[in-house]
């Protein structure tokens, strides 16, 4: 992922709402969100080059989403894939405090991360930059390629409209946040954030959605979790087109 945008217990009916963008390379081999062969219980897409994810969900109740921090002079070589953190906390029964002390203790093996990870009880953020385990409380929040709730453009932006959206609390919110998912607003020069890029390089990842020859958006993520049920939506963005899922677990 590169922008995680959630509310959390701000809502009238769903305690978790999530809307979220998948920034990768166009030719990485990548399965849309299912039910995995080897864990069926977990509902996820699958980066097929390391078997990790970005974000996904379990029959159970508990979920977790994760994006890079941006820093062009990290040494990656020799270190562990970030989306395996995803995927462990999904297979294992840890709860998300415990699992997140245990990933604190290890964080040297990745390059820089942004993990949040929570069930039906609670809901916990850890940065290995920061190295800070926090249980969040209720609020608006957003993550991209920095630390959580950073001032980059498109972090505050999501967060507006998403505060906006979660207190129409009208029955279209899925495609009200798809549509927020969508926004290729360009950043003023002047409001782009120096990560150490290029700043061919920094225009190109201003917006919420991404898209350039090589590199963009490749899906959007919409979760919506209430006490009864967890409705995960999918939007894959491909050359032929949409390519919509939607899958409902009840709690």
């Amino acid at each position: 992922m590169c922008l995680i945008l959630f509310a959390y217990h701000a809502h009238k009916k769903f305690k978790l709402i999530v809307a979220a963008n998948r920034d990768e390379f166009y030719n990485r081999p990548t399965e849309p969100v299912h039910y995995w062969e080897d864990h069926p219980h977990i509902l996820a897409g699958r980066d097929l080059l390391k078997m990790g994810t970005w974000m996904g969900i379990t029959t159970t109740g508990r979920f977790a989403f994760l994006t890079n921090y941006r820093n062009p002079q990290e040494i990656t070589e020799g270190q562990r894939s970030r989306g395996e953190l995803v995927a462990d906390f999904l297979k294992k029964e840890e709860t998300p405090g415990s699992y997140m002390n245990e990933a604190a203790k290890k964080r040297h093996l990745y390059p820089g991360y942004n993990l949040l990870a929570g069930d039906t009880e609670e809901l916990y953020y850890y940065s290995n930059i920061e190295n800070k385990v926090q249980q969040l409380e209720k609020g608006i929040f957003g993550v991209s390629n920095h630390l959580l709730n950073s001032e980059w453009p498109k972090v505050k932006a999501g967060k507006e409209e998403l505060s906006w959206i979660v207190d129409r609390n009208d029955d279209s919110i899925i495609d009200q946040l798809l549509a927020l998912l969508r926004r290729d607003d360009p950043v003023s020069d002047e409001m782009l954030p120096k990560t150490g890029v290029t700043l061919e390089w920094e225009r190109i990842l201003s917006p919420i959605f991404i898209a350039s020859d090589r590199y963009g958006t490749r899906s959007s993520s919409v979760l919506l979790m209430s006490d009864e049920e967890m409705i995960f939506t999918e939007r894959v963005y491909s050359k032929d087109g949409l390519n919509d899922q939607q899958y409902k677990i009840k709690l």
